[in-house]
């Protein structure tokens, strides 16, 4: 696990963090009931609040970012993720996943099928004719429990852990999974991921917040710019399973290597935007190293947020909310439209399992699944 304090320099934003300290206080965590599930299991709330005064709630179900409050550049605070305000509307109407953690396996797996030394396992196939964010009852849809909470000057957080016991949702091993979210005075949301597994499985964890940095429910992300650092990406088919390819993203609507509002060719003439109904494709980050990196940033100019994505993951998936229609209503009051939020989700590749040149994503006894992202929200630089 990486740790949290100090991984990425605070942003050049001519705050005195000091004075902000001395205003806000010290980093504090919270809890209460947030509601009751059929069978009687309660889940809670946690709220997170750094010395700069940007908040963060955690739902134990689904380990869901169930609201992200952080300052414009006049230092008006806003929730920026997408979500609902009561615990029925996650349970009944969360298909798109609002601020989750997947797994076992984030993305699809064609056909539901994989082979693992010689074996072959049936997954569910929830998102026909493939297998989608971990099947029917994938880990956005489990309570975690709260293993540990912790606060110092620098930061505070709480530690979720789940067991997936063997054959759930059809997958091999009983995979003991803990995910750690800590919230820095640097504005940063450190979110690590930790798994082992007693017998060769595959995993592919990640995060499923939406973001508007406008605010949720304020409308269009297309107006944000954003920047990924990615030369390649991965076509898909016309049910979204990878084909196999690594492509160039020059002279594509895939050409986010400088910073770009996503509007601009969301609409091409492109037979993976028709696919998709707009972006919803992995891309190959161009990676130096094993360690943390820049993936992403986005941009808005209308309230001055950055966001900036840093994450150990060879990839991330760009998804613009093409499959909001209206009909879910956000913690604002808000119905949610299409392209209302975005999702950047860090992780391996879609379909790894079975396409032998990607990243594997099998995890085997003994070994320990181990990566880190960081979402780091600033003032927008000039610019952009």
């Amino acid at each position: 696990m990486v740790a949290a304090a100090g991984l990425i320099a605070a942003p050049s934003s001519g705050v005195d963090y000091s004075a902000e300290q001395a205003r806000h206080g010290k980093p504090s965590i919270a809890s209460e009931q947030f509601g009751t599930l059929a069978d009687g299991t309660e889940v809670d709330i946690y709220t997170l609040r750094n010395s700069l005064g940007m908040e963060v709630t955690v739902l134990t179900y689904g380990g869901i970012l169930q609201s992200i409050e952080v300052p414009d550049r006049r230092g008006r605070l806003d929730n920026v993720t997408l979500g609902f305000d009561n615990l029925d509307d996650y349970v009944e109407l969360n298909d798109p996943y609002f601020g989750a953690i997947i797994g076992r396996y984030g993305n699809r797996i064609a056909d539901g099928r994989f082979t693992l030394d010689g074996v072959e396992y049936q997954l569910a196939t929830n998102n026909e004719p493939n297998h989608l964010h971990g099947g029917d009852v994938g880990f956005d849809k489990r309570v975690w429990e709260v293993t540990d909470t912790f606060r110092d000057r620098g930061s505070v957080g709480l530690e979720l852990s789940y067991t997936s016991p063997d054959s759930e949702e059809g997958y091999p091993g009983t995979l003991d999974t803990t995910v750690t979210y800590t919230l820095t005075n640097k504005n940063e949301i450190v979110m690590d991921y930790e798994a082992t597994t007693d017998a060769p499985t595959v995993v592919n964890l990640t995060n499923h917040a939406y973001f508007n940095l406008s605010g949720e429910g304020s409308g269009s992300i297309e107006g944000h710019k954003l920047h990924l650092d990615a030369g390649h990406y991965t076509p898909v088919d016309e049910t979204l399973i990878p084909t196999g390819e690594i492509a160039s993203v020059e002279g594509t609507p895939f050409d986010f290597r400088r910073p770009t509002e996503i509007g601009a060719r969301i609409r091409d003439d492109h037979e993976q935007l028709l696919f998709g109904q707009g972006y919803d494709h992995n891309f190959v980050l161009d990676r130096d190293g094993g360690g943390l990196e820049l993936a992403a940033e986005l941009s808005d100019r209308h309230s001055g947020r950055t966001l900036s994505v840093y994450t150990t993951e060879p990839g991330i998936q760009f998804y613009s909310g093409n499959f909001l229609d209206g009909t879910l209503v956000g913690t604002g009051g808000k119905t949610y439209r299409q392209g209302d939020g975005l999702a950047l989700e860090t992780q391996h590749f879609p379909d790894s399992p079975n396409q032998p040149d990607f990243p594997s994503t099998v995890l085997r006894p003994g070994e320990t699944y181990d990566t880190t992202t960081i979402y780091q929200f600033s003032p927008a630089k000039r610019g952009r």
